[in-house]
């Protein structure tokens, strides 16, 4: 069994009259992960589930003494799915001010239920917290460094879907991921009012997909599609929101030369990539390597940082003459630069100086620009060393 690096986080967090809010797409893993919560609580628990007609029966009258009634000896208060239950965080809120010493955890697959539509906000009597695909980190755990070596092609390739690991063969994983593309991936936001048709969400995804890493027009997407370009600054928002894709904006210190207004879309999975593209060839059939290398050694990053509570700013870096970094970092104003490469031979990345050394050279203008930042290239011999 993984040990899930959030689980002492929401056991810390676990405070009366309060509510722990765990977000995440759908199959990361939060059930489970509430399921050890409440194996760990001491004291008594209730386990509810949103997606269950009872529990939609038992939460609907919306008063104290329904929810007093309810919770009568309870401590901790464990909801499942919570997005699909109506007024969700009104009927969170009364449960925290009007019942003393109650605990809640609550989990949700789109943020966007929970914090932005949910009525009242719990602003003050809630915490959020994030559930990725199963980090690096916490494989490291289980796994020897030659192990990690050996299975990152597979990564690469399926991604890190908690039952993805567990899985024996390829061809398991590969059903797998498709039945999580065709009955999960959208559902949430085909819930939404308005919403009637996938096919315009999955061509998207699909041209996303094979622009991983390239800098994104709107109004591009939304011509080749036929949409309008605010149609896909909507889509793009919510496939945000239910924890498909992640943005890196353009890092600027408002000098003339950068780029300032572009964005890059990086897939929170890789194993969802491939299937949105239906793509599984082994690695070394591929011409997209730099592609998944890329995307994986971002979102191992930013779910190495989350996990240790350290708050970065991301973004990726560019000039109007070319210039450019993979991913940048800003923490506390410094920076932190990464070019990604999935072999060590780029064009201008190094520079022989002898018959012994080289010599490492970065972007003239961001090194002039910014002498203070610090610049690593990532390859497949060091990136352990930036996400365990």
């Amino acid at each position: 069994m993984i040990q899930r690096a959030i689980l002492s986080e929401i056991l810390a967090k676990l405070k009366p009259n309060k509510v722990c809010l765990l977000f995440g797409a759908r199959r990361v893993g939060k059930t489970i992960v509430l399921q050890k919560v409440v194996e760990r609580f001491k004291g008594k628990s209730l386990v509810l589930n949103g997606e269950d007609y009872e529990t939609l029966q038992l939460l609907e009258p919306r008063s104290i003494s329904n929810y007093k009634r309810l919770l009568n000896g309870i401590d901790l208060l464990v909801i499942d799915e919570a997005q699909n239950i109506p007024e969700i965080g009104k009927k969170l809120k009364l449960m925290v001010d009007e019942i003393k010493g109650i605990k809640i955890v609550a989990t949700g697959s789109s943020a966007f239920d929970l914090l932005n539509l949910s009525g009242e906000p719990l602003t003050g009597r809630s915490s959020s917290h994030y559930l990725y695909s199963v980090a690096q980190m916490e494989l490291s755990k289980t796994e020897t460094i030659l192990q990690t070596r050996q299975n990152l092609d597979e990564r690469l390739i399926y991604g890190s879907y908690p039952e993805v690991l567990m899985l024996k063969t390829q061809d398991e994983k590969k059903e797998y991921l498709n039945d999580i593309k065709q009955g999960y991936l959208l559902k949430d936001i085909l819930m939404i009012d308005g919403l009637r048709s996938s096919n315009k969400m999955y061509d998207l995804l699909k041209l996303l997909a094979f622009q991983v890493g390239q800098e994104v027009s709107y109004n591009e997407l939304g011509n080749h599609l036929g949409i309008s370009k605010n149609t896909v600054e909507k889509y793009l928002d919510l496939l945000t929101k239910t924890f498909v894709l992640y943005r890196l904006g353009a890092y600027s210190g408002n000098l003339r030369k950068e780029i300032t207004k572009s964005q890059k879309w990086y897939f929170l999975d890789n194993g969802i990539r491939n299937a949105i593209v239906s793509d599984f060839k082994l690695l070394s059939l591929r011409q997209d390597k730099g592609l998944l290398w890329e995307n994986y050694f971002i979102m191992e990053r930013i779910k190495y940082n989350a996990y240790n509570k350290i708050n970065c700013n991301y973004y990726f870096w560019r000039t109007y003459d070319g210039q450019e970094i993979d991913f940048i970092e800003e923490k506390n104003r410094k920076l932190t630069a990464f070019e990604i490469k999935w072999t060590a031979n780029s064009r201008w990345l190094f520079e022989r100086d002898s018959a012994t050394e080289t010599k490492v050279k970065q972007p003239v203008f961001f090194a002039k620009s910014y002498p203070n930042a610090s610049f690593n290239i990532i390859t497949q011999e060091n990136y352990r060393d930036w996400i365990m």
